[in-house]
């Protein structure tokens, strides 16, 4: 299903070649009912799955250090149930991004993260963006080193979405993605590889002011377990 989806919306994002017009345009009203119905296929619920809910408050910072060149900070709340096993994870990010050709963008930083004490960890990422009118694209590496856990994991992330003005003027964005967690390499001996994890997302972002933006979006993360129901969580994401 992630192959099958990803090569719809490359399809569709190779024919569309200009910006989003201010008039009405048929053909990106259809790529993006498209788009609308890959979500809804990956969005359907699991078989058997665990649900849970939880309060996600991403505040962003970032700083131009020239036209092509950027510093973007991170600083995540994933507020949890801890008595289901999920205890509450903080986390902060520091990405150094440039665009290097129009709409082609590469970023490489690090990441550390606070939750149960042992199974912490730090991250170091690396990605890929594109954007092409309308559809936006990533695809993200990492290399996790949780405390305790002994060896290196290796994952792959790869995103496709859209984002579309909602008014002429601009202000108002709707956002929508996919995102597949791929686990080349398992942090723990035994641990689960592959298709891992499952994130879809549905939002719409306001810009305040020239220097503000703030958003609000609804996301689903499914992770796969083996031999488990699969973990299903419900989180409003508020953003900054």
């Amino acid at each position: 299903r992630l192959l099958a989806a990803t090569a719809v919306a490359m399809h569709c994002w190779l024919g569309q070649t200009r910006p989003f017009p201010p008039e009405r345009d048929w053909s990106i009203m259809i790529r993006f009912s498209v788009a609308a119905l890959m979500l809804a296929a990956f969005a359907s619920p699991a078989a058997a799955a665990d649900e849970d809910f939880e309060l996600w408050i991403n505040p962003t910072v970032e700083i131009a250090l020239d036209g092509d060149t950027a510093v973007e900070v991170e600083l995540s709340q994933r507020l949890r149930d801890a008595g289901a096993g999920r205890p509450d994870t903080y986390y902060g990010r520091i990405l150094l991004s440039q665009e290097v050709a129009e709409g082609i963008g590469v970023a490489g930083g690090v990441e550390r993260r606070i939750n149960t004490p042992g199974a912490e960890e730090t991250r170091l990422i690396q990605q890929v963006t594109a954007r092409s009118g309308i559809w936006r694209a990533r695809l993200r590496a990492e290399q996790r080193f949780v405390d305790d856990a002994g060896r290196m994991g290796l994952r792959i992330r790869p995103r496709i979405g859209v984002s579309a003005p909602l008014d002429a003027a601009g202000k108002w964005q709707l956002d929508a993605s996919v995102e597949g967690f791929l686990t080349l390499r398992s942090t723990g001996r035994g641990g689960q590889d592959g298709l891992t994890g499952l994130r879809t997302r549905l939002g719409f972002a306001r810009e305040v002011s020239d220097h503000l933006t703030v958003g609000l979006a609804y996301l689903r993360q499914q992770d796969f377990r083996d031999g488990r129901p699969d973990l299903v969580a419900h989180v409003p994401l508020v953003s900054i």
